[in-house]
This record gives C-alpha cells, sequence and structure tokens, in this order.
C-alpha cells in the first residue's frame, strides 16, 4: 500500500492551490484520512481530517480557507486551499488509516511542497 500527495507548488498570497493523495495496493477499505504540514522550523501539525463518512475537522488557522474531501470510489482525498498565505508555506503530507488484506495501520505519503509568496 502507497500513498502518494502531490499537486504543491508555488502560489501568490490570497491564491488558490489543490493538493491531491492517491492510494495504490492492494486496499480492502479506508478509514479516517488526514493532511498535516511542517513548517520551515516548526513541528507538523495537523491541517484538518475527514472520515470514511465525510466528516471533517480543520486547524483554526485553516478553518473558513481550506477544504479536505474525499472519492472513496477512488480511494483519493483532496485539500483545496483558498486565500492562501505566506504562513501557510510547509511541506503537506497526507496520511490514511488503511485495512488492506493483510495488514491495518496508518500509512503516510510523501510530502509535496507549498510555498506562497507575498
Amino acid at each position: 500500500v502507497q500513498l502518494q500527495a502531490f499537486g504543491g507548488g508555488l502560489a501568490q498570497a490570497g491564491g488558490f492551490l489543490r493538493l491531491s493523495c492517491a492510494t495504490s495496493g492492494s486496499i480492502l477499505s479506508i478509514n479516517d484520512m488526514g493532511w498535516y504540514r511542517r513548517a520551515p522550523g516548526k513541528e507538523r501539525e495537523l491541517v484538518g481530517s475527514i472520515t470514511r463518512a465525510g466528516s471533517t475537522n480543520y486547524a483554526d488557522s485553516v478553518k473558513g480557507r481550506f477544504t479536505i474531501f474525499r472519492v472513496n470510489a477512488k480511494n483519493t482525498m483532496y485539500l483545496e486551499m483558498n486565500s492562501l498565505k505566506p504562513e501557510d508555506t510547509a511541506v503537506y503530507y497526507c496520511n490514511a488509516d488503511i485495512q488492506s488484506y493483510d495488514y491495518k495501520g496508518v500509512y503516510w505519503g510523501q510530502g509535496t511542497l507549498v510555498t506562497v509568496s507575498s
């Protein structure tokens, strides 16, 4: 099982980016999925998460600007980031609680860098 986050890049303050988290491998089901980020010189923090049913929660710093959704049929999760701020600059990671044919656990994707210029 693998996760891959992609879609990062350079955006201007006030701009928009959409990140994707794709999965591959022998997956039976995916429960909670989440986005995290690590800004330069800071600890990794939770951006937000989504249950299989679609319930979401967000960090206060991104509420009203970021939206997480998922397409269960594609085992894929997305992060839409609006009104970007320079402080959103970070490496963004996705994770997922996955039941595969022989293992259940949390998997992480590699990060994708988001840079927001002022």
